[in-house]
């Protein structure tokens, strides 16, 4: 028997407060859908804007590329949601995000680049990071994008972004998820990088010849005087 989703509660982001701007400006992002029937440069445009809101910007490389779903997005075999989800679900971003971070951290990069949004709480982080151990990453990825709050924001044929990143009544937007948080957990930094090694033994400097002192340096009587016992 499956645990179902744990309840948390909402906190108070830019994207539950209803807007004030009477004109559209920096404030309204610039929005890459499907449904006015987009030329080539157009579909070129979307194609890169759902790598750079999956990926992120550091993670859009050449191994990360779909070609397969792309093709598919071009001749309008498959809509905009089809191809996130063929993003989310590719091995490579699986490597990249899925395998050098704990459930938690992954559930707060899927909840930010997928819904827009950063999580509400740590309630949410767990409420979600149970659901990946139960019922598996796809149908944690298929919650996300089939929930009432994709459907309502981004619909189909509209590529995710962030949500009220800038408002008109601040002078600065919040940082970018991809800018604001690391990729990888702290934890899992030895991991990826250089190893830890644990020497109990005594620690030796190694000084070259050129730079060790010769006679009549004063560097030598610092030495002489250690070994002199006052009684």
């Amino acid at each position: 028997m499956s645990i179902p989703l744990l309840q948390y509660s909402l906190s108070t982001h830019n994207h539950r407060v209803n807007s004030f701007e009477n004109l559209a400006g920096e404030e309204q992002p610039k929005l890459y859908t499907t449904e006015n029937l987009p030329s080539s440069v157009e579909i070129d445009a979307i194609i890169w804007a759902s790598y750079r809101q999956i990926f992120s910007e550091h993670q859009t490389l050449s191994i990360t590329r779909q070609t397969f779903s792309e093709s598919q997005l071009r001749f309008n075999q498959i809509t905009i949601k089809d191809f996130i989800k063929g993003l989310i679900m590719s091995s490579q971003f699986r490597y990249l995000n899925y395998d050098v971070n704990n459930n938690y951290r992954f559930v707060e990069i899927c909840v930010q680049r997928i819904l827009g949004r950063d999580v509400y709480n740590n309630r949410e982080k767990l409420a979600w990071s149970v659901l990946i151990g139960s019922k598996g990453l796809e149908y944690f990825i298929d919650s996300l994008l089939n929930s009432d709050e994709y459907l309502e924001n981004f619909g189909e044929n509209i590529v995710p972004y962030q949500r009220r990143r800038i408002i008109f009544q601040r002078n600065k937007g919040e940082v970018p998820f991809n800018l604001k948080t690391p990729r990888l957990n702290y934890s899992f930094l030895p991991k990826q990088f250089m190893p830890r090694l644990s020497w109990s033994g005594p620690v030796r400097r190694f000084r070259p010849q050129e730079q060790k002192p010769k006679a009549g340096d004063p560097a030598l009587f610092l030495g002489m005087l250690s070994d002199i016992s006052f009684i």
